[in-house]
């Protein structure tokens, strides 16, 4: 009897110490924070690009044209820098006709009065205009720096040698002159062997009366 009242304690004791450990298992456990993410940043702007034109691409020697700069600072110095190079030639020392050939051509030096550097002041928008007469021949190279933003620009410019007027000489405009110059020697040549036969026909004449 005593020894099922000891084990009726146990029992009993290890029940309650089972309960507590039970409630706490059932007990929903805490779950963690969600990791806060920054919000998506928006694509970064592209970067302004800045330009450079000319009214003409391509002009004779002496004339002036035109460069536009846009996209550059507000109210900045610009530097623009000229850069030379040969244009393509034939051959070396020759000249194309415009019938296709070729003629020997002088070297002829060029001094070069018009700056090959100088600046621009743009406006409140970052624009600006100068007027250029190149003294040069040749491919220009026109660059333009921002000294305050730093963008650059570039364009290029070919400059031909002076055109020269001429005025073309054909076949067919020779032609005429030619005919009626051929015309005026035969019809003056009939004319002086008519005046010597007549002459001489005179001279006979007046020989035979006598």
């Amino acid at each position: 009897m005593r020894l099922s009242r000891i084990i009726m304690a146990l029992t009993v004791g290890l029940a309650v110490v089972a309960v507590p450990t039970a409630a706490g298992a059932a007990q929903p456990q805490p779950q963690p924070s969600p990791t806060v993410t920054d919000p998506p940043q928006p694509p970064p702007y592209p970067p302004v690009l800045a330009s450079l034109t000319v009214n003409r691409p391509t002009i004779f020697l002496g004339e002036t044209v035109i460069l536009t700069g846009r996209n550059f600072g507000p109210n900045e110095t610009v530097d623009i820098v000229v850069s030379v190079a040969p244009l393509a030639a034939p051959a070396a020392g020759t000249a194309r006709r415009s019938d296709g050939s070729t003629v020997a051509m002088t070297p002829v030096a060029f001094q070069a009065s018009a700056p090959l550097s100088f600046t621009a002041r743009t406006n409140s928008e970052g624009v600006f205009t100068r007027r250029y007469t190149p003294s040069v021949t040749g491919l220009l190279t026109f660059t333009a720096t921002g000294r305050e933003s730093g963008r650059t620009a570039s364009t290029q410019l070919r400059v031909l040698p002076k055109k020269k007027p001429h005025l073309p000489v054909t076949g067919s405009s020779l032609d005429t002159p030619m005919k009626v110059g051929g015309g005026l020697v035969a019809a003056g040549a009939v004319l002086l062997l008519g005046t010597l036969a007549w002459r001489r026909r005179n001279r006979f004449g007046a020989g035979g009366a006598n």
